[in-house]
This record gives structure tokens, C-alpha cells and sequence, in this order.
């Protein structure tokens, strides 16, 4: 856990840097972002586990894709973007994409849906395990984009 954790930190320092505004965006009070979301709750747990700065929390949610990262090459590889949920939080989901495949043709305004495991950051956190896991001790994650189920 503490490797996943520090990979997500990595993630975020290196992206960090790469941004004019900052990487993650603070919840915003509209919920014009264009793109229909599961349910308002499922929206409020993540808004919740951000504010309560809990990890280790499923989770599933819809959002538009704002940024297409470059995918992170150091150890398990993951492909990497960052979701805007219908309350304007901002979230960078990292899926790995040794374990399951990668999201084809994913761009900036896309939506998508997704179940994994949220870990806490100060720049609005990180979705990962969006994939079956091969042990199969852990709930199986997953991402919706453009009629298919990535896992």
C-alpha cells in the first residue's frame, strides 16, 4: 500500500510542476461541467473522502477527462488523466495498464466512468486499482469510456 501511495505522490509531484493552475481543482458549487455523472451521492462520497482526507476508500464516479498525462513508466506502468467530476473536484486516475488495457483513443473532454480505490492528496486525490486484481483479495476496478469496460 505504502508503494501504491508513494507511486501516486510521484504522480502528482511530476504533474505538479506541469501545470499553469495547479493540479487539481478545489470542488466548485455548479455542476455545469457538461458531462452526466452516476449519482449525485457517489459524487458526494468522493467530495467527502477528499474532505475527511480518507484513503483506502471504493469508490465509483463519472466525469469529464480535462488532461491526458504521459503515462508513468516507472515500475508497473499506468496510464494517467485527470477526471473532472460534475462538483468541479478534480481527480488523476491511474490506471495500471500491466494488469488491464489501456483506454484507447481517450482525450480531453471525454467521459468516463470508474470504480477503483481512492487514496487522499492536497490536489484532490488519486483513483487507482481500476482493474481486476490477479489475486483476487481486492474488489475489481474498472473504466467506462466510449461503450466499453476497461479492467
Amino acid at each position: 500500500m505504502k508503494k501504491i501511495l508513494f507511486i501516486g505522490l510521484v504522480l502528482v509531484a511530476a504533474y505538479f510542476g506541469g501545470t499553469e493552475s495547479g493540479f487539481m481543482a478545489p470542488p466548485r458549487g455548479d455542476a455545469g461541467v457538461g458531462v452526466g455523472h452516476i449519482d449525485d451521492h457517489i459524487d458526494g462520497a468522493l467530495a467527502q473522502a477528499f474532505e475527511q482526507r480518507r484513503s483506502d476508500v471504493q469508490v465509483r464516479g463519472s466525469g469529464e477527462v480535462v488532461r491526458v498525462l504521459a503515462d508513468d513508466n516507472d515500475g508497473s506502468r499506468h496510464q494517467r488523466f485527470i477526471v473532472r467530476l460534475a462538483s468541479g473536484q478534480t481527480v488523476l486516475l491511474a490506471h495500471n495498464i500491466d494488469l488491464a488495457g489501456r483506454v484507447a483513443a481517450l482525450k480531453a473532454g471525454d467521459a468516463v466512468e470508474f470504480n477503483g480505490e481512492y487514496e487522499w492528496n492536497p490536489q484532490g486525490g488519486v483513483i487507482h486499482w481500476t482493474h481486476r486484481d490477479p489475486r483476487g483479495t481486492h474488489e475489481a476496478g474498472w473504466i467506462r469510456h466510449d461503450g466499453r469496460t476497461y479492467q
